[in-house]
This record gives structure tokens, sequence and C-alpha cells, in this order.
């Protein structure tokens, strides 16, 4: 089986060691790039990275453009790090497509289950799987969408986010658990999270974007027949 490849971004040597240190052990290969200019030159001279570990401050180019850069090239999962914990910050995150948000300090053993979580899900479904819903068709193992026979670009979240609501359509889910199984873990901040990828969604679905159904003072539900 071949080894999957992470880039992880970070000015500072030693938290690139720190991280690159725990991936190694679940036989990762790791790349390391000191800033965001080398990040994107790497990215798009090495077609075979998996995930990318992202600072938000770094020198001469900082994650949010890098992150910029790369979703302008591809819908590789991006996990973004930073030292602030202001909210504002963790919403642009999300609205620029990354797919994990994790603030330093943090548990490098917690970075690396996120990292398996998000690439068990990547590589762990089966082959030839497709779901339609209405309009909408999705390939899960070629990961892409189809809106009216229209190709669409969504990241690696929303079409996770919405793979979870076709599974279960006409059932009513809470924002915690829809945080809970398209996370993947326990999520302890508030519903914005959840609401920003489903604005995101809606608005790339165009007029499909009907199917999901807000429930006041709960969370969603994905239908497509009207209501």
């Amino acid at each position: 089986m071949n080894r999957i490849k992470i880039l992880v971004v970070d000015d500072e040597s030693r938290m690139r060691k720190l991280v690159r240190d725990f991936l190694v052990k679940k036989d990762y290969i790791v790349l390391e790039a000191a800033d965001g200019e080398q990040a994107v030159d790497m990215f798009v001279e090495d077609k075979d990275i998996a995930l990318i570990i992202l600072d938000v401050m770094m020198p001469k180019m900082d994650g949010w453009q890098v992150c910029k850069e790369i979703r302008a090239l591809s819908n590789v999962p991006i996990i973004m790090l930073t030292a602030k914990g202001d909210e504002s910050d963790e919403l642009l995150g999300f609205e620029l497509g990354v797919d994990e948000y994790i603030s330093k300090p943090f548990s490098p053993k917690i970075l690396v289950a996120r990292v398996d979580a998000i690439l068990r899900r990547t590589s762990g479904i089966a082959k030839e799987e497709c779901l339609t819903a209405g309009d909408i068709e999705m390939d899960i193992s070629a990961h892409t969408v189809k809106v009216c026979g229209k190709f669409v670009d969504l990241s690696y979240k929303e079409f996770e986010l919405l793979n979870y609501f076709v599974v279960n359509q006409g059932v009513a889910l809470s924002r915690e658990k829809i945080l809970n199984n398209v996370w993947n873990y326990d999520y302890f901040g508030d519903a914005r999270t959840i609401d920003t990828h489903v604005k995101k969604l809606r608005s790339k679905l165009g007029e499909c974007g009907d199917y999901i159904k807000t429930i006041w003072g709960m969370g969603y539900k994905f239908s497509v027949e009207e209501e």
C-alpha cells in the first residue's frame, strides 16, 4: 500500500519537527515548507500530496492567501493552525475552504487523530458508490458532484456534509450530531461552524440548495420533496 504524503507548512522549524515526528510515527510521508510561497510551489510540483497542515502567520505569504491559492487548484483537505483564538479567524478559515481548524497550543496526538479521520474518510469509501437525490448526483469514489447534470466544485468538508445529508434524507439532524459525524470529533464551539458550511453548500447547489431545510432551534433536514 502506498504511503500517504502530507505537507506541513510553518515558519517555526521546531513546530514543523514536532508535527513531523508524530506523523512519521504513523508512517506518513511528511514534506515541509517554511513559508507560504514555498508551500504553494511544492503543492503545484507534487500532485501526490493528500493533505496540508497550514499555519496562519507566516512570512512572504500568510496561511489565508496560501489557502486561496490552493483552493483555486484543488480541494485537497487543509488543516489550519493558528495562535489566535478569535472566532472571526475561524469563520474566515471555513469561508476559504479550510476543513479543520486547530488553535495553538494543541496536542500533537489530537492533530494526528484529525489527520487520520480525514484520510480514513477519503480513502476508505467503497469504489463505484454513487448517490442520487433529486437533481444531485454524487460519485463517492471520485469525490465529484453534479447538479442538474453539471459538475459543481465542492471543498472536502462541503462534500462530506452533502454526503451526510443525502445518506440521512428525511431525518432531522441536530447541529451537534452533524458536527460529530461529519467532523468526526466532539466539537464544543457554537453553531456558526455548521451554519457557515451549510450556507456555502446551499449557494453552490443553486436551486437544489432548497433541499436543505432549516429546523429552527435544532439543525437541518435534507429533503427532496416539497414540504
